[in-house]
């Protein structure tokens, strides 16, 4: 197995098995795409969010990389590497934070972002819900004096209205209704 040969050339360049590429010292930092400038109102809310302690700790995480990024009002900034060391998180939660706040905006990043999809389908649209409480209104089966939400998902299943279901998932149909 061939070792590969690191180097330093003068340039500050790293030699890696002949390819060349420029290497960034910390001082140098990048130029920030995204800047966080936060109103005197926001930078309140924040430190009350924090100054509270009744939030998730992700969103504590949040708001202290908001306030030390801050450089609106004539403040500096921290930079990003001295929040991640700070706050002991890491770079793409840094960048992630500063990016949904400019694009976003402020609210945006305190509240929690809706799935577009949830992680399991209806089994109930509005016409198979409809249909499922005219069930449960209906009479119940002989032998019976009244309809049991296990009643109800054999039903249910037996007329074709959905493939399967379970009691639970009648229960919260009906109490969606009620």
């Amino acid at each position: 197995m061939a070792k590969k040969t690191i180097q330093k050339t003068k340039l500050n360049k790293k030699v890696v098995a002949g390819h060349r590429k420029k290497m960034r010292s910390p001082e140098e930092g990048g130029v920030k795409k995204y800047i966080v400038r936060l109103s005197r109102d926001e930078r309140e809310h924040l430190c009350e969010l924090l100054k509270k302690g009744k939030s998730s700790a992700k969103l504590q995480l949040k708001a202290r990389i908001l306030l030390k990024a801050d450089v609106g009002g004539g403040r500096k900034g921290w930079s990003d590497n001295q929040i991640i060391q700070a706050l002991d998180t890491n770079v793409s939660m840094v960048y992630r934070v500063r990016q949904q706040l400019v694009e976003e905006g402020f609210e945006a990043v305190l509240a929690r972002k809706q799935r577009a999809t949830p992680p399991v389908p209806r089994i109930f649209d509005g016409a198979k819900e409809a249909k499922l409480t005219m069930l449960a209104c209906s009479e119940a089966p002989p032998g019976h004096a009244r309809w049991t939400l296990q009643l109800l998902a054999n039903k249910v299943v037996a007329l074709e209205i959905v493939p399967s279901a379970s009691p639970s998932t009648i229960a919260r149909a009906l109490k969606k209704t009620s």
